[in-house]
């Protein structure tokens, strides 16, 4: 496999509920190493434009409503297939169909407070990581 990276933001509620080790372990036990992290406390008009691609989804303004609520750790992992990885080692978005031994299978209360983002596809990586990360900010 290719040597990727992808974006991942432990989200405000698995961030309030302490389980930010938890999951960083599993990133780490997976080898996906971090190479960039922050502690981002999003704005509405933040979380409005990172996830402007659901606006007209119904669930946009609950989504960026629970975003902004409350801090999150935005982090850019790097790692052999890192984009698939992270997604498998994610769960289903639902965590009731979410794999067993999965972060949202675990840590996941709703399919909108699901623990965890990553991103779905090297463009969309790209993306996600200029919207938090710079170039000049990356290892």
């Amino acid at each position: 496999m290719a040597l990727e990276r992808t974006l991942s933001i432990v989200k405000p509620d698995a961030v309030a509920a302490g389980h930010v080790g938890d999951i960083i372990k599993m990133f780490e036990f997976n080898h996906l190493r971090i190479i960039a992290a922050k502690l981002v406390k999003l704005s509405k008009q933040e979380a409005e434009g990172f996830y402007a691609v659901h606006r007209h989804r119904p669930f946009f303004q609950s989504l960026t409503a629970f975003m902004s609520s409350g801090p999150a750790l935005v982090m850019v992992l790097e790692g052999d297939g890192a984009i698939s990885l992270l997604r498998e080692i994610m769960g289903a978005t639902d965590p009731a169909k979410a794999a067993p031994g999965t972060i949202r299978r675990l840590y996941a209360t709703s399919i909108e407070r699901n623990a965890v983002h990553g991103s779905d596809a090297p463009e969309t990586a790209a993306a996600e990581i200029a919207y938090f990360f710079p170039a000049i900010d990356l290892i």
